[in-house]
């Protein structure tokens, strides 16, 4: 039996009123130019999460950075090198955002783009399977 999924609450638009909060609406522009139709909700208390056939990546903000945790990061190709956190790990990556960092637009909303797809083949793949 499938468990009911979750209720999902509207995300903010924008949650935390310093430079935190200036990232974040920047990084959701981003999100939206490079993934049409992503579905933005708030889980984990607060946590903006961008979904499109799964999670794409979550924005957290701690006191001095913005996380964006790519849920299958180790698969995604990096070439510019914006995974700067969470590397020893087997399935996630995460980019750490400084106050005063500047955003590599092109490189983020190509790994956007990239999670995105990553997504979609595995759910074509379980649909292909019988899943």
């Amino acid at each position: 039996m499938k468990k009911a999924a979750p209720k999902k609450k509207p995300a903010a638009k924008q949650a935390t009123p310093d430079w935190r909060g200036a990232t974040l609406a920047r990084v959701r522009k981003l999100m939206r130019e490079a993934v049409p139709g992503v579905e933005e909700t708030l889980k984990w208390r607060g946590v903006p999460v961008w979904e499109r056939a799964g999670i794409i990546c979550t924005g957290e903000t701690y006191k001095d950075k913005v996380k964006l945790t790519f849920a299958k990061g180790a698969a995604l190709k990096d070439p510019a090198g914006l995974f700067n956190s969470s590397l020893e790990g087997n399935v996630r990556r995460a980019i750490d955002i400084a106050e005063g960092d500047r955003l590599n637009e092109k490189a983020l909303k190509a790994l956007f783009a990239a999670a995105a797809a990553l997504n979609e083949a595995g759910r074509a793949k379980k649909k292909a399977k019988g899943g």
